[in-house]
Formats: structure tokens, sequence, C-alpha cells
């Protein structure tokens, strides 16, 4: 009885605290409301497409169109939301680009540092995380030796992201010849201009010689440096759980919308440095066949382009959708478009983390299970690994990797970054590797949900106090 009175109070100072902070973020940002119909008209004449040689013409662009709708899974999700998701972000279709998928740290690193040794002319990174270990003195090492052979190298991190890591390691690159940008810094007498300690720059996108992109959820950290399907990684003594993720590597046009993303974002913090003068848009070739949409998200925009995909994406979708996040916390507005997705027959599927490096916002999203699980949503725990990817399949057709989580910061707070690609054969990569991920992964019943312990429950609440800010 007298913990059954706790639970109850703890319910209603959790929805106190909730109205509170609500009230207190509506003073500062908040998502949009999107109309129910907003995707639900026929636009593919308004798509444009762009290709190696520029825009499109009606014909070419009818054909590309024509092609993504007959492979893959029957879906109506390009006719019913492409033109929107390019009214939301401004930004058109890329064609003739190569998407290569990288699994873990491994594979990306093993990628980039190849990538960054063959730079001849500029290399733009951009990170969150950018640690003083083994793998973070490797990058180093790149950077500098490429900005000692001629190379144009810029480098942005965020100052939150790398509170933990000397400034001596930055200084240090810049006494040799790397440009670098302090995101936000938390000094506020060191800050460009206004001092925002709670935007912050939550991207990972390398960018060289405006020919080749990486972008993803993907750290500069060691806790990648295990691939989290090794077993020898997981049987290690005193080997902590290694880290699962996604990034992409992509060639072709699209490239230089990410190009012009990382330069948007230095010019925006106020009173640093200008870039300096490079070859930051050399021409482009077609590289492959896929489909490519570039989009950023930033605190400063007057909604999350993201979010606004997002939502539409989910709404637009008729057969499946498997979502991959290592922080779900999502809001009523997505909570619904999911459920919604569900009810009307979609297989809606669910990847998340069974353990995290933020309790916080482990069992704010936890609580949202009941919910989800009553509605018919599919929900899956990975194990043996830490779950950082970010990514979606729908339709089977409609991909998106990037640094966006599922949750109320990276929709309010933070600058973000993600690749859409059409493509059902990209599409069928993505399934195939959420796939591999559910058979290490645990399903979340409704009966096993209902019997979870009453501390899971009192954290859960406790943690919803805080959602608008984790």
């Amino acid at each position: 009885m007298i913990l059954t009175r706790l639970f109850r109070s703890l319910q209603s100072c959790a929805r106190a605290a909730g109205a509170c902070s609500l009230a207190f973020a509506a003073a500062c940002t908040t998502l949009p409301t999107l109309p129910e119909n907003a995707q639900a008209r026929d636009t593919s004449d308004h798509v444009r497409i762009e290709g190696a040689h520029g825009p499109l013409s009606a014909d070419a662009r009818k054909r590309v169109l024509a092609r993504m709708e007959t492979q893959g899974q029957d879906t109506s999700i390009f006719s019913r939301h492409l033109a929107y998701e390019q009214e939301i972000t401004g930004a058109p279709l890329s064609a003739d680009n190569k998407v290569t998928l990288l699994q873990d740290g491994p594979a990306t690193y093993q990628a980039l540092y190849a990538a960054l040794e063959a730079a001849k002319s500029t290399i733009n990174m951009e990170t969150y995380i950018f640690e003083d270990d083994e793998v973070g003195k490797k990058f180093a090492q790149e950077l500098t030796a490429a900005a000692a052979r001629g190379v144009t190298v810029n480098l942005i991190y965020d100052s939150v992201g790398t509170i933990k890591t000397p400034r001596e390691f930055f200084t240090d690159m810049a006494a040799q010849g790397v440009h670098t940008l302090e995101f936000n810094p938390v000094n506020p007498l060191t800050a460009h201009g206004d001092w925002e300690l709670n935007q912050r720059d939550h991207r990972k996108l390398t960018v060289i010689d405006g020919k080749v992109a990486f972008l993803g959820g993907i750290n500069i950290s060691s806790v990648y440096s295990g691939g989290s399907f090794s077993q020898s990684s997981k049987n290690r003594p005193n080997q902590k759980v290694p880290w699962r993720d996604t990034d992409l590597q992509i060639e072709g046009p699209v490239v230089a919308d990410f190009q012009k993303l990382f330069i948007d974002t230095w010019g925006r913090q106020k009173g640093s440095p200008p870039l300096p003068p490079a070859d930051y848009f050399p021409p482009l070739q077609r590289q492959g066949d896929a489909v490519v949409r570039a989009i950023g998200g930033t605190a400063a925009e007057p909604y999350s382009q993201i979010y606004a995909t997002f939502i539409s994406a989910i709404r637009s979708a008729e057969t499946s959708i498997l979502l991959a996040n290592a922080y779900f916390d999502p809001d009523p507005q997505l909570l619904t478009a999911l459920e919604e997705a569900a009810r009307r027959g979609v297989d809606v599927q669910l990847l998340l983390p069974s353990v995290s490096d933020s309790w916080l916002v482990l069992a704010a999203g936890r609580r949202h299970y009941g919910d989800l699980l009553e509605a018919g949503v599919k929900i899956h725990e990975r194990r043996g690994a830490l779950l950082h990817s970010k990514t979606t399949v729908i339709d089977g057709v409609w991909s998106t990797v990037g640094s966006t989580n599922l949750d109320w910061r990276s929709f309010l707070h933070n600058d973000e970054i993600n690749a859409i690609v059409l493509s059902a054969s990209f599409g069928d990569r993505m399934k195939a590797a959420f796939e591999q991920d559910l058979k290490e992964s645990a399903p979340v019943t409704l009966e096993s949900w209902g019997r979870r312990p009453l501390i899971d429950r009192v954290q859960e609440i406790t943690a919803s106090m805080w959602e608008y800010w984790l």
C-alpha cells in the first residue's frame, strides 16, 4: 500500500514538473504541430532532382522517380512525401550518388583514415566528441600530417562534447596548421557572440576534397574500437561493452550539399575566424545510382527540419518501418505517428538499447513502451553492445542515417545532420543490417513489460520530468 501511494505521488509530481518544464520550454523552443494531411497529396511533379551536371530535365526527373517507384515494396511514399520533404528542407534530391554502409567504429575509421591520407586539397571535419585517447591521437596525427603537406584542414568540435579533452589537444593541432573552431564555448569569455550553452553541435561529418562525405553517429573515441558483433571484443577481460553504430560514405553530387552545411555551421559561429579560402566545391561526377537528400537541423531554425521530415515519412509509410535509435524519447506527435502506423497495418519495429550511457534517456523512453506495444509496435532491445545507431528504413526504399536521436534534445537544442537515401538496393542493405541486430536482441512483450519492477517505473517517472533537456 505504501509503495502504491508512493508510485501515485511520483506520478502526480511528474505531471506537475512536466507542465512546468513545458511552460518554460514554450518560452524557448517548441516542436511544430504538423497538419495531418501535409504529405497526403501526389506531389511528384514538384520534386526537384539534380544530377552531376545540374537540375534534371522534366523527362529525366520522371524517369528517376518512375525507377524508384517500381523498385522494392508496393508503396506511394515517393508521391506522397518527397515534395513535402523538399518544401521543408529547401534542398533538392541529388541523383547519381554512391552510398556505402559502414557498420561500427573499426570499418568507419579504416575508411576515414584511408580518405584522410589520400586528401589532396581540403578536409572539413565536424564532430561532437573528439577524445584525447588512442583513436583521437591517430586522427589528430592524420589531420596535422595533411596540413603539413598543404591540405587546408578545418575542424569544428563541440565545447560540451569535448569538455573532458584538454584544450592543449586542440591548440597543438592549431599550432601545426589545422584551423580549429570550438562550437559554442562553455566559457562565456571565449563565446562567439551570444552565449548559448544549451545549443550543441551533435553532428558527425567529414568532407574530403569536396568529393567524399562521411556522416552518421560515430564520434572520435576509443569506445568504438571494438566491433559490436565480435565475440573477442565481448569476451575480453575487463572490456567495456562494445558500441554498435552506423555511418555512411557518400560520393557524388550530393557531397556539395553536405559541404554547404559544414560551411554554414562555421559561418554561424559569430566572432569566429573566417573559413580559409580553398577549393571547397570542385566539379562532381556521377558515382552511382543512389538518390540522396542532405538534411541538416539547427537550434536556430524556427522548427526542426529533420523532425518534420521524420513525421511526414512515418505518416506516409504503407508496409514497414524499421527504426533503430540510441536515445529514444519521442514527443507526443512522434509517438502518435508510430502508433497510428502500426494500427493501420504497417509493420513497425523499434530496435532500442538495453543499456545506455544515459540512464535518464533510457528510462524516459521506456515509459512509452506500454502505449507502443498496445498499438501493435514491436520493440526489441539490443544485447551485448551499447546501441548508438540512428537509422530508419521505411517501406524498404526510404532510408536515413545520421546523427539525430529521437529525443527532445536532438530536435530542439542540437545541430544535427542526416542523409535520406532513396534506393531499394540500399534499403535491402539497411534491412539486412537491422535483421542482423535483431539476432543479438531480445523482444519486449506487453506481458513482460507489465511485470517490470517498481524501481524501473519510478526511474521512468523521474526521468520524464527532465526529458525536454535530456
